[in-house]
């Protein structure tokens, strides 16, 4: 599975690599740089709330595969500690819930540390629809 075939989108740009990807785990990692900085050079939190809707997301959709699509209809994060250019940091999404039409994922961030950046919970709806087969195929892979 290469990053590109799981998020073409935001997490892409972002530079958010994917070590692990199942129905059952997501682990992303990444390294902070200017682009992650809001003003005071510390990681925006958008970005904490990006990683964790792309990470749960991924691993929604790879648990519900092609039996619907997976979108999300609500993200809680609280930062907890900074992050600085330079530093990787570690993302793990795991499911809390997972339903017949909604799933709740938790994740945490980590720095190199183990000491907690962030944590975030999303629950995303399933509607009708295919993912792309390219996506289908990579979690195959």
């Amino acid at each position: 599975m290469t990053d590109a075939q799981m998020d073409s989108g935001l997490g892409g740009v972002l530079g958010f690599r994917y070590e692990e990807v199942s129905g059952g785990s997501v682990v992303a990692t990444w390294t902070v740089g200017p682009q992650h900085l809001q003003p005071f050079g510390i990681v925006h939190g958008g970005v904490h709330c990006a990683v964790n809707e792309s990470t749960a997301s991924i691993g929604a959709q790879a648990w519900l595969r092609d039996q619907g699509l997976v979108v999300g209809v609500n993200n809680n994060t609280d930062f907890l500690r900074q992050a600085r250019s330079g530093e990787t940091l570690r993302s793990v999404a795991t499911p809390i819930h997972q339903g017949r039409t909604t799933q709740l994922w938790e994740i945490e961030t980590t720095n190199a540390e183990g000491k907690l950046v962030s944590r975030g919970q999303v629950r995303l709806a399933h509607i009708p629809g295919t993912p792309p087969p390219e996506f289908l195929a990579a979690i195959d892979a």
